[in-house]
Order: structure tokens, then sequence, then C-alpha cells
């Protein structure tokens, strides 16, 4: 092969790995806005990373949010908790570090939040062998919609600890917690 034969072949390769590498990219594009919500709850900091999809029209309990399927609650890449101190939500301990929020759905039973050990993933690399728990949620109807999902800490209005409060459409989904 000659010098420019070889030149040719190297500047294929070399385009060739960059229009992969966009492609790529373009399948990891954000498609929503994204937010980090943070509050001090009985001496912690807790900080939710996450994305924000609009409703737009669509359905989602049973919809966006599936039924019976693991949701990446949110969009785009898993929605990513950091605590730092130890929190108890129900009989699960996650440690002062962070996890990964996942929802599971359901028409005929109660809704669980996941939470997950696994971070840094895109919101469609679920691996339920990394669940540290799964914990009900309350599920309530909203007198209007919510049109953006919506995350919030919010302080215990009946005393210690806090709610993870989400929002979306009419439905909102709450998780007590307490601070270890």
């Amino acid at each position: 092969m000659t010098i420019r034969g070889m030149a040719v072949c190297v500047l294929t390769l070399a385009l060739a790995g960059a229009a992969g590498s966009i492609a790529h990219a373009q399948e990891r594009q954000r498609a929503s806005p994204h937010e980090t919500v943070t509050a001090e709850i009985d001496g912690a900091t807790i900080s939710i990373t996450y994305g924000r999809p609009y409703m737009k029209g669509r359905q989602v309990a049973g919809g966006l949010i599936p039924y019976d399927k693991v949701w990446r609650t949110g969009a785009d890449e898993a929605t990513t908790l950091q605590t730092s101190r130890d929190l108890m939500f129900g009989p699960a301990h996650v440690s002062a570090g962070s996890v990964t929020l996942w929802t599971l759905a359901s028409q005929t039973g109660p809704w669980k939040l996941i939470l997950n050990k696994q971070t840094g993933q895109w919101g469609t690399a679920y691996d339920e062998k990394q669940d540290l728990s799964r914990v009900d949620m309350r599920v309530e109807t909203l007198p209007a919609a919510v049109e953006q999902f919506t995350i919030a800490i919010e302080k215990n209005p009946a005393g210690k600890g806090g709610m993870l409060v989400m929002t979306w459409d009419t439905v909102k989904m709450t998780v007590p917690f307490s601070v270890m």
C-alpha cells in the first residue's frame, strides 16, 4: 500500500469513528430541561438532579409513566439523589452518597419508589440487581394538572424528617424519609 493509500485509509477510519461518536452523542442528547433541587433537612443536605419532561397533551399515568414497568423518574439520565447524611425511606437505609431513583407505577397496587445503587447511567439502563430497596409511595390525585414533571424535597410538616414529593399531570407521589 502506498503512503497516499494509507493516509486515505487512516482518514476514512477517523471520519467513521467521528461519525459514530456524533451518532452516539445525538442518541444521548437531552430531550428535556434539567434541574437540581437541594434542601437542608435535619442537618442533612439532600440534592436531586433530574430531567423535567413536559406533558405536551400526552397521557402520564399509564402512558409516560407506564404501569407495571420501571420508569426513570424523569427524563434523560437516571435521576440521582445525593445526601450528606444517612437517610431512611421506610425500612430502606440509604447511606450518605448517591443513589438513583426509579418509579414502578401500578393500576392495582401501591406505586413504588425504587432506590438503586447504580449511578451515572442513562435513564434506560436500569439494573434491578442494583436495587437497594423498593418503598411504597402515597399517590394522590391533584385538582389541576401540572404540565412539567417536578420533584421537591420538603420538611415533614408532621415533625422530623422530610418528604420527597413528585408531581406531574394530576398525579402527586410522596415518600417520607428520616435523617439518621
